[in-house]
C-alpha cells in the first residue's frame, strides 16, 4: 500500500476523470445553492452564455452529475427544463470521533444522509476505535454497487484536537490517554483505504456543515457555539471557515470565565467546566435521572427541569462572556448555537443565551444576532463528509479546506 503521509486530497470530480472546467463547478454550485434551474435561469445565475451552459449542462449529465426534471410549460414560449444535482452523482464518508462515540455517514451529492452508523464508548480507545471505523468503512462499499464506489470522492474526518486530554473528567485511564500521544488519527485511516482522508476539528466540522449547507450561506461572518461533551465552536470571517496557525480559531472552550487574582492559585476556570453538556450529565447522573432526555423534550420536564435550569443558567451566563468578548474583537454578524441535545434544549439554551446577553453592556460594539443552527447532532460527521465533496465539486476549493500546493 502506498505511503499517505503526503497524499494530497485531488479532485476527482466524476467518475470519468474529474471536472475538466472552472465553470462546471460555478454551475454545479448555483445548482447546489439556489435548486433546480433551467438552463437560462443558471446562465443568469452564473453571468455565462446560454450556448456555454447548455455545452457544460450537456456535460454534467453525461458524467451523471445533473439530472433533468419534467419540463415546465410558461406563458409564453417552449417550455423550460429544471436541472438539478443528482444525488447519485457522487458519494462521500464523514466520521465523527466523538469522546463518548463515533458515528460514520455516507452522504450523496445533495449532502443528505444515506446511512448512519453509530457505536458509543465510555472514552476513546485508539485501536478499538480503529477497528471500529475500519469496519464502518468496509460495510460502506459493500453496501455500494461498483459504479457507487468509483463515485466516492474521499473520507473526513471531525476529531477533537486532543482526544487524550481531560483524562480525569472522562475517567479514561491514563495508559489510554498516554496512547493518543503518538497516535496519528488521520494516517491511521488512510491506511485502511484506497480513498483519500482529511481531518478536521471536529467542532470546526460542525461549523463546516452549518456553513455550507446551513445559516451559513447567507451569514459571511459568525462564531459558531457547538456544544457536546465539551462545548467548542469555530469560526467564519468573510464566508470563510478560519482556522488560525494551530487550527484553534474559535476554541471557545478554553476560554477564561475570570480574572486571575495574580497570586500563586489556581488558574481562572474555562468555559468548558461550566458550559458542556457533560456538566449537565453529571447533574442528571447524581439524580439517577436518563441522559438520554437530553436529546428529546424531557429534558425540560419533571424531573429532569430542575437541574436543567441550573445548568440553563450557569452555561448562558458563561456563553455570554465569551459571545461578549468575541463580539468586541472580531465585529461578529451573528453567533449560532447547535449541540448534540435536542431541539428543545437548543431553544431553551438560545433563549436563556439571549437574556444574560442582556445583563452586557453593548456600548461601543455591535451586538450579534443570536441564531439556532440548523443540522444537529449530524453536523460534525456530516461536515467531515463535505470537505472531499466540496474540493472536489466546488468552484472555491480553499472556503475551509486548504490545498497543499503541487
Amino acid at each position: 500500500m502506498p505511503d499517505r503521509s503526503t497524499q494530497r486530497l485531488k479532485p476527482r470530480g466524476s467518475s470519468q476523470g474529474g471536472l475538466r472546467q472552472y465553470n462546471e463547478r460555478v454551475v454545479l454550485q448555483a445548482i447546489r445553492l439556489h435548486g433546480a434551474l433551467p438552463g437560462a435561469e443558471i446562465a443568469r445565475q452564473t453571468q455565462l452564455t446560454a450556448q456555454t451552459i447548455s455545452l457544460i449542462t450537456k456535460r454534467l449529465e453525461a458524467d451523471g452529475l445533473l439530472v433533468r426534471g419534467e419540463p415546465q410549460r410558461g406563458r409564453v414560449g417552449q417550455p423550460s427544463v429544471p436541472l438539478s444535482l443528482n444525488p447519485d452523482g457522487a458519494f462521500a464518508i464523514g466520521i465523527k470521533v466523538g469522546r463518548r462515540s463515533v458515528d460514520a455517514l455516507l452522504v450523496d451529492f445533495t449532502g443528505a444522509v444515506r446511512r448512519r452508523w453509530t457505536c458509543n464508548y465510555r472514552y476513546p480507545d485508539p485501536k478499538a476505535l480503529l477497528a471500529e471505523i475500519g469496519a464502518r468503512l468496509a460495510d460502506i462499499q459493500a453496501e455500494l454497487t461498483p459504479a457507487e464506489v468509483d463515485r466516492l470522492q474521499g473520507v473526513g474526518i471531525a476529531a477533537p484536537l486532543n482526544l487524550g486530554g481531560w483524562q480525569t473528567l472522562l475517567e479514561m485511564p491514563p495508559e489510554v490517554a498516554a496512547q493518543w500521544q503518538a497516535f496519528d488519527l488521520r494516517a491511521e485511516v488512510a491506511a485502511l483505504t484506497e480513498l483519500p482522508v482529511s481531518l478536521l476539528k471536529d467542532t470546526a466540522a460542525a461549523c463546516v456543515a452549518e456553513l455550507v449547507a446551513g445559516r451559513g450561506r447567507s451569514i459571511q461572518s459568525f462564531l459558531y457555539v457547538f456544544v457536546d461533551t465539551f462545548v467548542g465552536g469555530g469560526l467564519v470571517l468573510d464566508s470563510h471557515l478560519r482556522g488560525g496557525l494551530h487550527g484553534n480559531a474559535g476554541a471557545i472552550g478554553s476560554l477564561p470565565l475570570g480574572l486571575h487574582d495574580g497570586a500563586g492559585t489556581a488558574p481562572p476556570a474555562q468555559l468548558l467546566s461550566v458550559a458542556s453538556l457533560l456538566n449537565l450529565e453529571q447533574l442528571y447522573q447524581a439524580a439517577g435521572l436518563d441522559l438520554a432526555a437530553l436529546a428529546d423534550g424531557r429534558a425540560l420536564q419533571p424531573p429532569w427541569a430542575p437541574h436543567t435550569a441550573a445548568w440553563l443558567g450557569q452555561a448562558a451566563a458563561a456563553l455570554a462572556l465569551a459571545v461578549d468578548s468575541a463580539a468586541c474583537l472580531l465585529d461578529l454578524e451573528a453567533v449560532i448555537v447547535d449541540g448534540s441535545f435536542g431541539r428543545e434544549l437548543q431553544a431553551a439554551l438560545v433563549a436563556a443565551l439571549a437574556t444574560a446577553m442582556d445583563r452586557y453592556s453593548w456600548e461601543g460594539v455591535t451586538r450579534p444576532a443570536l441564531l439556532p443552527g440548523t443540522i444537529g447532532s449530524d453536523a460534525r460527521a456530516l461536515g467531515g463528509a463535505l470537505l472531499p465533496l466540496h474540493a472536489n465539486f466546488s468552484p472555491d476549493r480553499e472556503l475551509f479546506l486548504k490545498i497543499a500546493a503541487e
